[in-house]
C-alpha cells in the first residue's frame, strides 16, 4: 500500500465499472470515492458515540486539494465521534427585520425618541416591506438608492430623506456591534438639501380667517386647530392636552414625559377665547383627553381631516407646524416683547439667560397668550381694524 498520496495521485486513481472508496494512508477514515463515471470526491467515515457508522461527504476532488480534505475530514471525525454534526451548521445570517427589532428594542424604546411614532410607520410601511426578510449584509448602497427613487416619487423628497436618515441610523448602529460590517450609505444621497427643507410659512389675515371660519364645521379638529394658533404650543403637546392638566382657572400645566422631548411652554394661563373652546368641548367619560377619539385615546384620522379643512377654507400648502410660526409672528406683532415670547412657545433661551435667569415668567406669558387672542380676534371678527397686515412667506 502506497505510504502518501498527493493530489497528482487522487488524479491518477481509475474508475471501475462499479463505485469503490480508495482509502487515504496518511489519515485513517478518510476515502476518495470514485465513481464509474470519473467523477471523484472526498469522504470521510467514522463511528458515533452509539457505535452507528456515519459517511460524511468532503467535497469534489476538482474543487478541494487533498490537504484541505484532509483537514475537513479530521475536523468530521472529532465531531462525529463526540456526538455532535459532521459539519458545523453557520449561525444563520441575520435579516433586516431581526436587526431592526433589536434597534428598536435597545435604542428606539429604551431611548424614548421623540420621533419614535414617526420611524415605526416608516418602517413599517416602507422599510421593512421591502427588505424585512433579506440578509441585512445584502442591502447595498444600490437598494438604498433604489427604495428612495420609489418613495420620492410616490411621497415626496422630504419623506424620502427621513427614510433615508432612519436607514442611516439603524446601519450606524449595526455597525457599533459589528466588526466586518461597513454601512454602504454615503454623502450625497439625500434628496433635498437641508435648507429646502426649512419651511418660512405663515399665513396672512385672509387664510387666519377662513382657516378659523372654516374650522367651525370641524368639530374635535376645528377646536384643536385654533387651541393650536391659541396656545403656540406644539402639535403633540396641544393633541394629548387632558381635562387633568387644566385647573379651574384655566391653567394648562403641560406635563414632561419624557427628558428626551422637546422643551414647551411650561404653566400657561389661557386666554378667555382658549377657554371658552375649552368650555365647549364634550368630556367623555372614561377618556382622559380633551380632544379625545375612540375609547380612551385622543382624536386620530388628522391627514383626512386636514384635507377637509384646506377644501373648506381655499387655503392650502401649509402644514400644521405653520400655526405655530404664525402664532409667533403674531406676538411680534402684538407688542410682546421677543424674550417673552420664545418663554412662551417654549424655546430655550441662549446664552447664560438659560442658566441664571430662573424667574418662570408666568404673568408675561398669561400677559401674552391674552395679547395674541385679542389679535385673533381683531383679525377674524373685525379685519378693517387690523391696521398692520401679517406678511405671508412660503417656501
Amino acid at each position: 500500500m502506497r505510504k502518501s498520496l498527493s493530489d497528482a495521485g487522487v488524479a491518477a486513481l481509475k474508475p471501475r465499472a462499479a463505485r469503490y472508496a480508495f482509502p487515504d494512508p496518511e489519515l485513517r477514515g478518510h476515502l476518495i470515492r470514485i465513481q464509474p463515471s470519473g467523477a471523484k470526491s472526498y469522504v470521510a467515515v467514522t463511528r458515533d458515540p452509539a457505535g452507528k457508522q456515519v459517511w460524511v461527504t468532503i467535497g469534489p476532488v476538482d474543487l478541494i486539494g487533498i490537504d484541505e480534505a484532509r483537514e475537513k475530514a479530521r475536523e468530521a471525525i472529532k465531531r462525529t465521534q463526540a456526538g455532535k454534526p459532521a459539519v458545523e451548521t453557520p449561525a444563520k445570517a441575520d435579516t433586516f427585520g431581526d436587526v431592526v427589532a433589536d434597534w428598536r428594542a435597545r435604542h428606539l424604546e429604551r431611548n424614548g425618541l421623540r420621533a419614535a411614532r414617526e420611524i415605526n410607520r416608516l418602517l413599517d410601511r416602507h422599510i421593512l416591506p421591502a427588505w424585512g426578510t433579506r440578509e441585512f449584509v445584502s442591502v447595498r448602497r444600490s437598494d438604498v438608492a433604489s427604495l428612495l427613487d420609489q418613495v420620492e416619487d410616490e411621497n415626496g423628497a422630504r419623506t424620502a430623506d427621513y427614510i433615508l436618515t432612519v436607514t442611516r441610523a439603524i446601519m450606524n448602529w449595526h455597525a457599533t456591534r459589528r466588526d466586518d460590517y461597513s454601512p454602504p450609505i454615503v454623502r450625497g444621497m439625500r434628496r433635498q438639501s437641508p435648507n429646502a427643507q426649512q419651511r418660512t410659512r405663515i399665513h396672512n389675515d385672509d387664510e387666519i380667517r377662513r382657516i378659523w371660519t372654516a374650522c367651525d364645521a370641524m368639530g374635535n379638529y376645528g377646536a384643536l386647530i385654533r387651541m393650536l394658533l391659541l396656545s403656540t404650543q406644539r402639535f403633540g403637546k396641544v393633541l394629548t392636552m387632558a381635562w387633568v392638566d387644566i385647573d379651574a382657572d384655566g391653567v394648562w400645566r403641560i406635563p414632561t414625559v419624557s427628558k428626551r422631548e422637546k422643551p414647551h411652554g411650561g404653566e400657561l394661563k389661557l386666554p378667555r377665547l382658549a377657554r371658552d373652546l375649552l368650555a365647549a368641548m364634550p368630556i367623555l367619560e372614561g377618556n382622559p383627553f380633551v380632544f379625545a377619539g375612540r375609547g380612551q385615546g385622543h382624536s386620530n384620522g388628522h391627514s383626512k381631516n386636514k384635507a377637509r379643512l384646506d377644501r373648506a377654507s381655499g387655503v392650502t400648502d401649509w402644514v400644521v407646524h405653520d400655526l405655530r410660526r404664525t402664532g409667533r409672528s403674531l406676538l411680534s406683532r402684538a407688542g410682546v416683547r421677543p424674550d417673552v415670547a420664545e418663554r412662551t412657545l417654549g424655546h430655550v433661551q441662549p446664552g447664560v439667560a438659560a442658566v441664571y435667569d430662573r424667574h418662570a415668567y408666568f404673568d408675561e406669558k398669561t400677559d401674552a397668550l391674552a395679547k395674541l387672542a385679542a389679535l385673533i380676534e381683531r383679525i377674524v371678527h373685525n379685519p378693517s381694524s387690523t391696521v398692520v397686515p401679517l406678511r405671508s412667506k412660503r417656501e
